[in-house]
């Protein structure tokens, strides 16, 4: 017998892994999504979903996928896990991402490539959209600039490309690399850690999906793992985990209050002291551990495991749903040299 025989449990409760079944709809999660929806479907550009280690961000941008419907939208989820990229490189992923099935080393042709694919998506009434998750790894003007460039594609009527970045606050920081970019952020929303009532809610919600019937935990159990935690998603996981296999060891039905101090002494986890840092006291060596970027031999991303048709570039662009007299045009403020140049010779073609 393991603990979750004990318990009665499906399957592990409480997993680091963003897993979208065990999704918790906070309100303030459901507020994030409200917002970041309206501007991804009225194609607002930019928009930012921050927050500290462990607030669920990545969850909520795959939740956020998941619920972009694919015949409206071209939708793509990529997770930065070094910041060494270059900005050259993730242009190409994000190509790769839209449908383009080979896009070229060639950076004008390859941007002249984007521009055209955009163009056939406007044309098919369908919405293009990159959510990033771990933005803060972008850290470069380069790369700043080359979001600007692509955010000055427009119809005459929207952007024809809308990013949102999911990341630690100092995203904004990285942004200001580049004022201009910076002022173009349309909305920005910051997950905070959870009250008393959510990190209750939070926890029954999980074990529920894990299949039990039962108060696993004691109410003071709860209270004594939303102090430790801080509210902080990640955090509870990791002690609500631990003390279910404490629990078991001991035959505790339900867990107590003692268990989970014994646990937080275990994890090296404090109860802030007043006028002490309580996200400082509350981060354990495991947590860290888990969002330490691991060294890479070579930049990589990891791109978004939701199946995406690859269309033949080559192929003509449907052209019945084609708005007569409404041509997709570069915004004129602040462009780049290198896409003037392109749309200057896709004008003269």
């Amino acid at each position: 017998m393991n603990y979750l025989d004990f318990y009665k449990l499906n399957e592990e409760p409480f997993s680091s892994a963003p897993d979208i079944k065990f999704y918790y709809n906070s309100a303030q999660h459901s507020k994030a999504l409200v917002r970041l929806m309206y501007a991804v479907d009225s194609m607002k550009g930019l928009a930012l979903l921050i927050g500290d280690i462990g607030t669920g961000k990545t969850t909520l941008a795959r939740r956020m996928l998941d619920s972009l419907p694919e015949e409206e939208y071209e939708s793509a989820l990529l997770v930065i896990i070094h910041s060494g990229i270059t900005a050259d490189w993730l242009l190409k992923k994000i190509a790769l991402q839209l449908g383009i099935a080979e896009p070229s080393e060639n950076k004008l042709t390859l941007l002249s490539q984007l521009y055209e694919r955009l163009n056939e998506l406007y044309e098919q009434h369908k919405k293009a959209v990159v959510l990033i998750d771990e933005a803060q790894m972008l850290k470069s003007k380069e790369m700043m600039e080359e979001f600007r460039g692509l955010l000055n594609l427009e119809a005459s009527d929207r952007k024809l490309i809308t990013f949102v970045f999911f990341g630690l606050p100092e995203i904004e920081d990285n942004l200001l690399l580049d004022s201009p970019l910076a002022q173009r952020v349309a909305l920005k929303y910051k997950l905070e850690s959870f009250n008393y009532e959510s990190t209750e809610a939070y926890i029954k919600h999980r074990l529920g999906l894990a299949g039990s019937k039962d108060d696993i935990f004691a109410s003071k159990a709860i209270e004594r793992i939303h102090a430790y935690s801080r509210g902080i998603p990640r955090t509870i996981n990791i002690i609500s985990s631990n003390a279910l296999f404490e629990g078991f060891l001991v035959r505790a039905k339900p867990i107590e209050s003692k268990t989970i101090d014994d646990v937080a002494a275990d994890l090296g986890i404090r109860l802030a002291q007043p006028g002490e840092d309580e996200k400082a006291a509350a981060a354990p060596e495991a947590e860290q551990t888990v969002d330490a970027v691991p060294e890479q031999p070579a930049p990589r991303v990891i791109a978004s495991p939701k199946p995406r048709p690859v269309p033949n570039p080559s192929a003509a662009a449907p052209k019945a749903q084609k708005t007569e007299g409404v041509r997709p045009a570069p915004r004129k403020e602040e462009p780049l040299d290198e896409i003037d140049s392109i749309l200057d010779k896709l004008e003269k073609g």
